[in-house]
């Protein structure tokens, strides 16, 4: 993770706004899965705030949820989350409304197809319908700072993970740390590859995931395992990430609707 440097500028602390820091996306690394305890704080249930209660989930196990995401910055930078951590805006964070603290998270963006983990050490957002509040760095890397919100897709993760946090499950899938077969969601998909074996497409969902490019499953169709990105849920989702595949050196992916 990008560990915010002493002495870097940040906005004034009455208004809320991105880092003076430079940093850009690709300075911002994922959250790290790790297995935690319980936060001390922040996991009270049920909790109020501005009038209206919220409780909070036992479990992240089988959280999945379509929504709008806001992001928070400079005014909170150094300031307490809810779970007792510093917030440092440069970092993958998030805050949720009812998730356990902490809880990690793989937040995609439905718009380009860009995707982040994030450790969800906070709460919020306290606004309208949105769904999550990421970090500035997280933002960042969901490519969503100049429009301010964005429609995501949250799925919570699962133990167990290894000592590099790489290998882990979306809560609610297999329960393995395999691909999960793509049973279910309907739209436009992206055909990556066809393989004979199964070793062949997960190969090839690993290099897809380094790049971010999810959410990605394994479709089993005739006997070839075929990978693919999506759901998305028009042409215009679909071509850009056609694109951006392109742009990553993989080979241009043709559409397949359900």
């Amino acid at each position: 993770m990008l560990s915010s440097c002493g002495g870097s500028k940040t906005k004034p602390a009455d208004s809320d706004g991105p880092s003076y820091a430079g940093i850009r996306a690709e300075d911002v690394s994922d959250a790290v899965p790790r297995e935690e305890p319980l936060a001390r704080y922040g996991n009270h249930s049920p909790y109020e705030v501005f009038g209206k209660k919220y409780t909070v989930m036992s479990s992240g196990a089988g959280y999945r949820e379509r929504g709008v995401a806001s992001w928070y910055g400079s005014k909170f930078h150094g300031r307490r989350t809810s779970s007792g951590e510093i917030y440092d805006m440069h970092l993958a964070t998030a805050a949720h409304k009812s998730l356990p603290l902490p809880t990690y998270a793989q937040v995609t963006n439905l718009d380009n197809g860009r995707s982040v983990i994030v450790k969800v050490n906070d709460r919020g957002p306290f606004k309208g319908d949105r769904i999550i509040d990421m970090s500035y760095g997280a933002a960042l890397r969901l490519g969503m700072i100049g429009t301010g919100t964005a429609r995501v897709e949250v799925v919570a993760l699962s133990p167990p993970f290894n000592s590099s946090g790489s290998r882990m499950v979306a809560a609610g899938s297999t329960g393995t740390t395999s691909p999960v077969d793509a049973t279910e969601g309907h739209g436009i998909f992206l055909q990556m590859g066809a393989f004979d074996h199964r070793d062949g497409a997960e190969s090839l969902i690993v290099e897809l995931r380094k790049d971010s490019m999810v959410p990605v499953s394994i479709n089993r169709d005739g006997g070839y395992h075929k990978v693919w990105l999506g759901p998305y849920l028009n042409e215009d989702q679909a071509d850009a990430i056609i694109l951006r595949a392109v742009e990553l050196g993989f080979d241009r992916p043709h559409k397949v609707r359900r």
